[in-house]
């Protein structure tokens, strides 16, 4: 596992997030160091996913602050297309562009959004689609690369931006059982590498083996935030040991 930097680059302070009446964020604060991997885990609607979501802007706090490089990126004024520049997000369904092939999928954004010429922006994408062990389906448009496949190129186009932090919501949840490994085994290779990652998952097998840090969220709060290896030998309240005796057994 990647040696971490104490130094945060991620602070959540405070966060609280309604929809209507509907509180789902409940003064949440994490903080996140460069290099580190943060698996969050908890039951369904306990806002994992939304608390990841305003991690990179898109959805806006009803409170709180959010730093970023010390920097606070929450306030009104700041320009969310520049902070997803930093903050990669990679979503349970693969977003892809149907019309576009595998590589043109990944150049798309250095191009559009970095002014990348095409040139270097096709090295580059055919250097990612090698890093996530698949650079012969460059030509292969979403219909015609399995559910692994295509989330491995969703993976590659947030490496495109070069991000500092990447950002997974249940990545896994709509592949295939069999399809589920080679996607973890990406993640685990960045997160290895020292990609600053914070990872909503159910896949505690992934949890046990790349996480720094797990944070057990339930009812819109951070109930529990441990080391991965005190998480797991039973150092926590009812609220997650009930949780991990229903996934576990």
């Amino acid at each position: 596992m990647q040696d971490i930097n104490d130094k945060p680059l991620l602070v959540l302070e405070g966060i609280e997030k309604s929809f209507g009446a509907l509180k789902v964020l409940k003064g949440c604060s994490l903080s996140v160091s460069a290099s580190e991997t943060v698996v969050v885990i908890g039951p369904s609607g306990s806002g994992k996913s939304t608390l990841l979501r305003c991690m990179n802007l898109l959805e806006p706090i009803d409170n709180g602050v959010i730093l970023f490089e010390d920097r606070e990126i929450s306030g009104e004024r700041n320009d969310k297309h520049v902070v997803r520049k930093q903050i990669g997000m990679v979503f349970q369904g693969f977003e892809l562009f149907q019309h576009l092939s595998a590589v043109e999928n990944i150049m798309l954004a250095p191009v559009k959004v970095l002014g990348m010429s095409r040139a270097d922006a096709h090295d580059i994408a055919v250097g990612l689609l090698r890093k996530v062990h698949i650079p012969d389906k460059a030509g292969a448009f979403p219909d015609e690369l399995s559910g692994g496949q295509q989330q491995r190129v969703a993976i590659a186009r947030a490496l495109a931006m070069k991000p500092k932090v990447m950002l997974y919501d249940e990545p896994t949840s709509a592949l295939d059982p069999e399809m589920i490994r080679e996607v973890l085994d990406v993640m685990a290779e960045l997160s290895a590498e020292g990609m600053t990652s914070v990872v909503v998952t159910h896949e505690i097998g992934f949890a046990r083996s790349a996480a720094n840090r797990i944070v057990f969220m339930d009812g819109g709060e951070i109930v529990e935030n441990k080391f991965t290896e005190e998480f797991f030998s039973g150092a926590v309240g009812g609220r997650a040991r009930r949780f991990l005796d229903q996934i576990l057994h």
